[in-house]
């Protein structure tokens, strides 16, 4: 492949830095994607932070789209010119999560994760010799990307490589936390904590399963704004009101569901405060490693009330992107909506500013824009 521009992570803690890298041709059973559009995600951000670790030099970026521009040996699902989204969730199709139809917890990603490379442990980036690690096995802040065939998904000529790009980590896991985590829910209350990306996903997907009222929580009103905008019956600005006393006006007895997209203790535990007997919090969130919250045992147990993980949307991708398309493509999923503020490559450090300060939308990086 040769040289391409890249967003580079030299040290936990500091500035992106955008220079030429070196990225190795695809080996086998894994394509080279030349990259349209890349969402920033609060969970780069984390990385970035060293809040969640990973090995280091790496180029981030886990949420993106664009077009295959060659593929390895073996490879026959696709070719060259094949529009894609990028997964950070592979599917290797052979371990006993595969199996049972729950990838989002495929194993093959414990080596991505781990290793700072592909599927086979090793990485196609490197910078004057030294080599360069993948984040998630995308790595999708540049130019160009390499990246395993399991790890794509096609996207339809008719969806934007914007669209493409956000639905492949913020609308997948939004979307999916309502209707692959709760499922049936029509009538019930939910509560979203949080309005980033995945939070007003969540209300798109809060809206398509019929959930009465749809309440969201967040201390930025131009996000709340936003979450109203796109099917939220209620708001309420913890900034400003006491949250669980809100959300009891709202709905006296309690919420049926809550979903936290954010990852703090505090509202964690507000959320189990929340719920009505027999309640359900959605835990969306990532926080820092060793991360913990308070659960009351006696709540717990006396009012049965539950807490579960949701990864990835708990979403089988390869079925359920397709069907985010195509709702998207019939008007059924307003993601436009969703797409925040577009920055060339070179802002990219202004890209993640901007979402440390509460930024409404989906902040997106276009590789091939100038400044």
């Amino acid at each position: 492949m040769g040289q391409m521009r890249a967003a580079l992570l030299q040290n936990f803690g500091s500035p992106l830095e955008i220079g030429e890298l070196e990225l190795d041709e695809p080996h086998a059973g894994e394509v080279l994607v030349r990259v349209e559009a890349a969402g920033v995600c609060h969970s780069d951000q984390h990385y970035l932070a060293g809040d969640l670790r990973c090995p280091l030099p790496v180029v981030p970026g886990h949420e993106g789209a664009g077009v295959i521009e060659a593929v390895g040996p073996g490879v026959t699902r696709f070719s060259p010119g094949d529009r894609v989204c990028l997964m950070w969730r592979p599917r290797c199709g052979q371990c006993r999560y595969c199996l049972v139809g729950r990838p989002a917890l495929c194993e093959a990603a414990g080596i991505q994760s781990s290793s700072g490379g592909l599927l086979d442990g090793t990485s196609r980036l490197s910078v004057g010799g030294t080599k360069v690690h993948h984040l998630l096995g995308v790595s999708c802040f540049a130019e160009y990307c390499v990246v395993s065939e399991r790890a794509v998904v096609p996207v339809p000529d008719e969806v934007p490589a914007e669209i493409a790009a956000i639905a492949g980590c913020a609308v997948i896991t939004g979307v999916g936390a309502v209707l692959n985590a709760i499922g049936r829910c029509a009538g019930d209350g939910i509560v979203i904590f949080g309005a980033g990306g995945v939070g007003l996903s969540s209300v798109l997907g809060a809206v398509l399963a019929g959930a009465n009222p749809i309440v969201v929580v967040d201390v930025v009103p131009e996000r709340l704004e936003m979450a109203a905008r796109l099917g939220a019956t209620h708001t309420v600005d913890a900034s400003r009101e006491e949250t669980a006393e809100a959300l009891r006006a709202i709905r006296p007895g309690g919420m049926e569901w809550a979903i936290e997209a954010i990852g703090r203790p505090a509202t964690l535990e507000t959320a189990i405060e929340v719920l009505r007997p027999g309640g359900t919090l959605v835990a969306v969130g990532l926080g820092a490693v060793g991360t913990t919250f308070d659960v009351p045992l006696n709540v717990l147990v006396q009012r049965e009330k539950r807490v579960v993980g949701s990864l990835y949307g708990s979403a089988n991708p390869l079925v359920d992107l397709p069907r985010l398309f195509d709702l998207y493509l019939a008007g059924r999923l307003p993601l436009d909506a969703l797409v925040g503020r577009r920055y060339p490559l070179d802002r990219i450090n202004e890209a993640f500013a901007d979402l440390a300060d509460g930024s409404v939308g989906r902040g997106v990086v276009l590789p091939w824009e100038s400044q």
